[in-house]
């Protein structure tokens, strides 16, 4: 048998369904088939900086399976963007004795990660993201929730739009990549689906929209991803009224939301046509994850030990068919994984009601 080691997990950036049942299955593998100790970092990268630490317990867990959010907490904290960082990093890990950190996160997290792993730093990655726009494994964990979420939303939208006559704008997240407005786009039956990997023309929106009333359809949905834009501002970085005045986070990401606002108010004056917008938001990273994200997330947690206990270090856990893998961490961070337009084209855009 392996030796016992004391491994290391947080969690990092948005919080998202499944978290609680990659944690729960880290320490259930790590206790229970290796006699593991599992320290958890509160907050992401910040409780590794500042060494806020605690170990946690098999009761601690076993509860949290269909639970929401992260019991670790979370925080877009980026350990380079701090004086000294990398080194505070090393010293608090070396201070609780990790043999191995687990990082679960997005594409900033992981890039974290990779950065600590070039520099010698055992660290292992979980992929995670409700865009599911990490490369190097098919699905993240959390999309499926926030695709069935938004659907049941549209779903609802529908009801109020047809008994209004209204046209009705959903805005989902998906900041460089269109899977969630896709999907829920298809699984719903929408008028249209903007994504970012297709500038639009909202002229062009706007006489669909002109088509379908002429045809007796005087209610539409539209369901538009964060991070579109209309063609005529694709070569600018963002319109300022949709980045809520510049504000970035620690990885300089922009706080993005606005466009299907700004989409509402033209429809409505190009067209005559009464337009209203639901802002999905947040909403769509709550509550209790779908079967499926729990299984994936599951596999995911029992594979990080597996890997670490294997010597896959600086490596990331993916799915690739049905099959969970390890993949070098630099296929993942730094790699987005955009909507497949051939996709698109072929199951979306002629079903498009």
């Amino acid at each position: 048998m392996a030796p016992a080691m004391r491994l290391g997990i947080l969690t990092g950036g948005g919080d998202c369904p499944g978290l609680n049942a990659v944690i729960r299955a880290v320490v259930m593998t790590a206790r229970g088939d290796y006699g593991d100790t599992v320290i958890g970092f509160q907050d992401g990268w910040r409780g590794v900086l500042e060494r806020n630490a605690q170990e946690i317990t098999l009761p601690a867990v076993r509860n949290i399976l269909a639970q929401g959010g992260t019991i670790l907490g979370t925080s877009r904290t980026n350990p380079f963007a701090e004086e000294g960082g990398p080194d505070r990093v090393r010293r608090s890990l070396a201070a609780e004795g990790i043999d191995a950190l687990i990082a679960i996160g997005g594409d900033d997290t992981l890039g974290v990660a990779l950065k600590l792993s070039e520099m010698g730093v055992a660290v292992l990655g979980v992929p995670k993201t409700i865009d599911n726009d990490l490369s190097g494994t098919d699905v993240t964990f959390g999309f499926h929730t926030a695709v069935q979420i938004a659907t049941d939303a549209i779903d609802r939208l529908k009801t109020t739009a047809e008994s209004h006559h209204r046209v009705m704008v959903c805005e989902v997240m998906g900041r460089h990549a269109g899977w969630i407005a896709t999907y829920a786009g298809i699984a719903s039956g929408v008028a249209d689906i903007l994504v970012p990997e297709a500038p639009f023309d909202v002229d062009e929106v706007c006489e669909r929209l002109k088509q379908r009333h002429d045809e007796g359809l005087y209610s539409s949905i539209l369901v538009v991803a964060e991070g579109a834009l209309p063609a005529a501002d694709r070569k600018a970085e963002r319109p300022e009224v949709l980045a809520h005045g510049g504000a970035r986070d620690a990885f300089g990401n922009l706080r993005l939301g606005g466009i299907g606002s700004w989409l509402a108010e033209e429809i409505e004056k190009k067209t005559g046509f009464e337009a209203r917008v639901t802002i999905l938001g947040h909403v769509q990273r709550g509550g209790t994850p779908t079967a499926f994200d729990r299984v994936l997330a599951t596999r995911f947690g029992i594979a990080a030990v597996n890997a670490v206990h294997d010597g896959a270090i600086g490596r990331m856990v993916a799915l690739q068919g049905p099959k969970i893998v390890t993949v070098p961490l630099a296929e993942g961070a730094g790699k987005k994984k955009y909507l497949d337009m051939s996709f698109y084209d072929e199951v979306a855009r002629p079903l498009l009601d």
